[in-house]
């Protein structure tokens, strides 16, 4: 299919932006790798009447660590946070999990805050982002005063459905630094690597709690927190029933919900490399 006929823009800083965002607010959607957004336009799942393309916004493109945090701006490309010589060190969950993030043609276009803000269930960085409980910033005109910083916790509210309002950009995303006393382990199983998951599992395993996070069975990533005294076998169980899983082509909610079991059972006991 084709999409349906709109409006294109490629304003030069942040300021068009966010003036273009709040004239067309619902009717506009922006573009920044394009490998969610043009899937989605030509389906015609969105009809925008004018697409924001921000890949001329100089300064939306950087990584940076900030006190405790790395940032990562709009117009990062996914391949450019995979190459990143810091990033097994700084992030190791992500250093992980990036591998698996599309496939090599596509992540040198998609960008690590056009993943998030598109925010499909089966993504591995909106998981990553919760598990390690980051945050993402929204910014509407007159930024000064209209930024705001949202938990990853009250971002994702549903299948593709986020906080954003229509006239806001997200700008950058945060994810905490690891801790020397934390492991970061992920796995996943999907119809081919870098297909989209049938199930993802993240886990950062802390001296006394192990966060646990699901991706591609519910309608977004959903974390759980394990004490490390517990029965692991028996939180998998009670983890996997509580996601809710629905059957679909790819899989029964029955081999979704055992793969949550298996593969978290090998997560949280394999030896720490």
């Amino acid at each position: 299919m084709k999409p349906a006929a709109f409006d294109y823009a490629r304003p030069e800083s942040r300021g068009e932006v966010l003036k273009l965002l709040a004239d067309t607010g619902s009717d506009a959607r922006v573009l920044a790798g394009g490998q969610s957004l043009m899937a989605v336009l030509n389906m015609r799942l969105a009809e925008p009447a004018l697409v924001i393309d921000i890949g001329g916004v100089a300064d939306l493109g950087y990584i940076e660590i900030r006190d405790d945090r790395l940032c990562i701006g709009a117009n990062t490309r996914q391949a450019e946070l995979l190459a990143w010589p810091e990033l097994a060190e700084h992030a190791p969950l992500l250093a992980r999990v990036m591998p698996w993030v599309g496939h090599f043609q596509t992540r040198n276009r998609g960008t690590v805050c056009g993943s998030i803000t598109h925010a499909d269930p089966s993504a591995e960085l909106p998981l990553s982002l919760a598990v390690l409980g980051g945050e993402v910033v929204l910014e509407r005109r007159h930024w000064r005063r209209g930024r705001r910083v949202v938990p990853a916790a009250e971002f994702f509210q549903g299948l593709l459905t986020t906080a954003r309002e229509p006239d806001e950009l997200l700008t950058e995303v945060r994810f905490p630094l690891a801790r020397a006393d934390h492991d970061y382990r992920f796995t996943e199983v999907a119809m081919r690597h870098g297909d989209f998951a049938l199930v993802a599992l993240a886990a950062v395993i802390g001296p006394d709690e192990i966060v646990l996070g699901a991706g591609g069975v519910a309608d977004r990533p959903v974390v759980r927190r394990i004490p490390r005294d517990r029965d692991f076998d028996t939180e998998l169980n009670i983890f996997a029933w509580s996601l809710g899983a629905e059957s679909d082509a790819h899989a029964s909610a029955a081999y979704r919900r055992q793969l949550v079991r298996e593969l978290g059972h090998k997560l949280l006991t394999q030896a720490t490399p």
